[in-house]
């Protein structure tokens, strides 16, 4: 989780990031408030991450207004375009 000035965003690791992973953690955030009450008020965006992303879960996870980080190299890269619009739920 990275929490900041009432935003917070939740973030989903695999190894291998596959697009059923992306659909448990959709679930997960619209039971989020119910497992941390105490970010209520907050605005809640989500992010998936793979080392390796199986193909299409990125397009998915994007259309469903998730980031998605993705590994290059020895770093991580958002794969999001200037386009794209974060789900708050």
């Amino acid at each position: 989780m990275v929490v900041n000035c009432g935003h917070l965003v939740a973030v989903e690791v695999k190894a291998s990031l596959s697009a059923d992973d992306v659909r448990a953690f959709l679930e997960d955030l619209r039971r989020f408030r119910e497992f941390f009450p105490e970010y209520a008020d907050w605005q809640v965006h989500g992010a998936v991450a793979g080392i390796r992303i199986e193909d299409g879960a990125d397009r998915y996870a994007y259309r469903q207004g998730l980031f998605v980080l993705a590994q290059t190299g020895d770093s991580v890269r958002i794969l999001n375009d200037l386009r794209f619009q974060p789900k708050a739920w």
